[in-house]
């Protein structure tokens, strides 16, 4: 029987695409063993285990480049201990599982699996999905046999262009089947305001949850509001709207919740009127694949700005409106919103543009690429 063994660093931005691309394969009839091997995660064990895929965690460590005496220490103890049995975790997993093909979504988290893989001559393929790719992504290319690239922005400054091929990032096509009469039973949406769906990422983001209670109640006065705290976030952030917003009638229009599961994601999509959102790859090719307009704070403390970089990458055609941390005030991210929806043609247009941006099929894609290389 065929096996795959899938890697990543185990966070969402990895494991989501890792999960369109074997459900994908599955449709296609692949009857392959799937196996996923990477740093331990919580969050990336419950959502693979849900998919039938086989998890083996490998101890990763990372060089960071931002210097104190913590970053000093956490590098020794990395570079001594986590990397080399890591990577004597990886070759005798590898060793083990025996896989006809490793597909590597990228990341310090991978890279033990990838140079296992490539000691014990298994062919590699690897997904990168930021405008700039990181050292590891950029180390682990030259020992691939195809890199696929999410943006279709020139990157052969990194990767070798023979190799490479702009696809986009998958993602799971079941969030473009949402049912709006589903999200407004299951958020009890009241209806009549345009709705707003907050995203900050599996685990939330605390600037973006600052954002919104500073200007909750004037949101909340012409909007209706969705809302992704992070499940460690939710109950403070009840307490403290419940404190802002003393009006019940207001108060009914908000809906904050820990973390939304890929039914709940789907219908949110599908009912909401504007997306505010984190510029992580993934989070983007959603927001594209489900043509809605988007207002994106990327992550000021993301590695080589990778999120502001693929904020404005996609918002050069227009399908986005990007404000950055370091120039963002409460007042000034409630007027840009009052004024995208007092212009509703300016809404429309960043509708189309993101469709005409998305690119759902990137997972049948490596699908099919994947099926084609292990049957030739």
């Amino acid at each position: 029987m065929t096996k795959i063994l899938f890697t990543g660093g185990g966070t969402a931005g990895h494991i989501f695409p890792i999960i369109a691309v074997v459900r994908e394969l599955r449709k296609m009839g692949s009857d392959a063993q799937f196996f996923y091997a990477g740093p331990k995660d919580d969050f990336g064990e419950i959502i693979l285990s849900q998919e039938s895929i086989k998890i083996k965690w490998i101890l990763a460590g990372k060089i960071r480049r931002y210097l104190n005496w913590k970053s000093v220490l956490e590098n020794i103890a990395d570079v001594l201990f986590k990397i080399p049995l890591g990577f004597l975790q990886a070759i005798f997993y590898v060793f083990i599982s025996a896989p006809d093909l490793i597909f590597s979504k990228g990341g310090y988290g991978s890279l033990a699996t990838v140079l296992a893989g490539q000691i014990l001559q298994v062919p590699i393929i690897l997904h990168e999905s930021d405008v700039t790719p990181g050292l590891a992504n950029r180390f682990m290319s030259k020992f691939t046999s195809q890199i696929f690239v999410a943006f279709p922005v020139a990157q052969t400054e990194y990767f070798s262009e023979d190799k490479m091929i702009a696809v986009g990032n998958p993602m799971r096509v079941e969030l473009l089947n949402g049912d709006a009469e589903k999200a407004k039973d299951y958020f009890d949406l009241i209806v009549g305001k345009p709705i707003i769906l907050v995203l900050g990422g599996s685990q939330g983001a605390q600037a973006v949850n600052d954002l919104m209670l500073a200007i909750l109640p004037q949101l909340l006065t012409d909007f209706e509001i969705i809302h992704q705290t992070g499940s460690k976030n939710l109950e403070q952030l009840k307490a403290e709207a419940k404190v802002m917003v003393v009006d019940e009638e207001l108060a009914r229009r908000y809906h904050p919740v820990g973390f939304l599961k890929e039914v709940e994601l789907r219908d949110a999509f599908k009912v909401c009127d504007l997306v505010v959102s984190r510029a992580g790859s993934g989070s983007i090719f959603e927001i594209s694949g489900c043509q809605k307009p988007s207002i994106l704070i990327p992550l000021s403390s993301s590695a080589q700005d990778h999120q502001l970089k693929n904020a404005y990458a996609y918002a050069q055609n227009k399908a986005a409106v990007v404000m950055e941390e370091a120039n963002l005030t409460p007042r000034f991210f409630l007027e840009k919103i009052k004024y995208l929806f007092a212009n509703p043609d300016e809404l429309q247009k960043m509708s189309q543009r993101a469709k005409e941006f998305s690119k759902p099929g990137s997972a049948k894609i490596i699908a099919q690429y994947i099926i084609k290389y292990l049957t030739k």
